[in-house]
């Protein structure tokens, strides 16, 4: 089985070739191929919410599909080692199931309109199945029943969705993702601390950001303390959450709590450093590689981790199941822990991030 490392062809609309570099990462066991096994995948801890009740359960692929089925895969974007992240796992889950995958990955979460134009590319390619991170689940939902009526499976992967949008997902409970890092902002205070924060969630209508902030802010809620004094939304590239950063320094000289996205803790970081603002504290609402050094450099206080790697291998999974009408786990959650210094060597950080030496690559192709 090979990996294609080049960009792909380009289509009518075009495939976004991704300029993204090797990402800076941890050492990364290749355990879904047994010979190189050192740390397995699988069996994943998850919750089984297929039911709506989320139930304690772990989960085990397929050993291999019964064909070499053809997967469309369509990102937001690749601009940060979370995505970069969900990809690997999705390419060495379609190595190991046998299946071909072409990945597109439309740039940005502004660029809904994109991400419905690859949706008709990847339909017009006469794929399987299809995995989608939404952009925004409401907004594909036409996409999502014209798939059904020709009888193509979809899958979402990391981002929520409407309930029972699609016959399979997996995506963290994101109010209780944003909940660990509201307890674990929480339990570092000192009593009496004032906690004067502003929060950036990320970009508004992708419905994660709202159920991040949502449930920070009932976390940070339990203390008195705590204020929020601006929530401040956008898309989620180091450029645009640094300028965020920048007039909310200005317009709220009182803050000292920075809590957002992982590009708004890397941007905040800077910026607050630029600022002569040491008394800053800052967390990340979710897990990228720069937050990991960030940690390990006491740049941050903790960020909360959904085990992206994790959840791109299961949603191959997912996909193979239906498209064999074997039985599916409709609705798998991830459990969110939040990380700091005291928890970081207790995490399997295999199932968070791709190793520092992979390539993000946009197709597999089955032996």
């Amino acid at each position: 089985m090979t990996s294609c490392a080049t960009s792909l062809p380009s289509t009518p609309r075009g495939l976004i070739r991704s300029t993204l570099g090797a990402v800076a990462g941890l050492a990364l066991a290749a355990a879904i191929t047994p010979a190189a096994a050192e740390t397995p995948w699988f069996p994943m801890k998850v919750y089984d919410a297929s039911s709506g009740t989320p139930k304690p359960a772990e989960y085990t692929p397929l050993p291999k599909a019964e064909k070499p089925y053809k997967l469309c895969v369509l990102f937001p974007h690749m601009k940060d080692s979370f995505w970069v992240a969900v990809a690997y796992g999705i390419v060495k889950q379609a190595e190991a199931m046998n299946v071909n995958m072409t990945l597109y990955e439309a740039g940005g979460y502004e660029n809904l309109p994109k991400q419905l134009s690859q949706f008709d590319d990847c339909m017009a390619s006469n794929p399987d199945a299809i995995i989608v991170g939404a952009i925004s689940g409401a907004g594909l939902s036409k996409k999502f029943e014209e798939a059904k009526a020709k009888g193509v499976p979809v899958v979402g992967v990391a981002n929520p969705l409407p309930p029972n949008a699609l016959p399979a997902a997996i995506y963290v409970d994101f109010v209780a993702m944003g909940a660990v890092t509201g307890e674990g902002l929480l339990a570092q205070a000192k009593p009496g601390d004032k906690l004067n924060i502003v929060t950036f969630p990320g970009p508004a209508g992708s419905g994660w950001a709202e159920s991040f902030n949502e449930g920070f802010k009932k976390a940070v809620a339990k203390n008195p303390n705590a204020k929020i004094l601006a929530e401040k939304f956008g898309d989620s590239g180091v450029a645009v959450q640094l300028q965020l950063i920048q007039d909310a320094l200005q317009a709220y000289p009182g803050m000292n709590v920075i809590w957002g996205t992982a590009p708004t803790a890397e941007a905040a970081i800077g910026a607050v450093a630029e600022a002569g603002r040491s008394d800053m504290k800052i967390m990340s609402s979710y897990e990228n590689q720069a937050m990991l050094d960030a940690l390990n450099r006491s740049d941050i206080l903790a960020f909360a981790t959904q085990y992206p790697v994790g959840e791109g291998a299961v949603s191959v999974d997912q996909a193979v199941r239906l498209i064999e009408k074997k039985p599916v786990m409709s609705l798998a959650q991830p459990l969110a822990s939040a990380v700091d210094k005291t928890t970081v060597p207790k995490v399997q950080m295999d199932l968070v991030l791709a190793p520092g030496s992979w390539t993000p690559v946009y197709s597999v192709k089955a032996k």
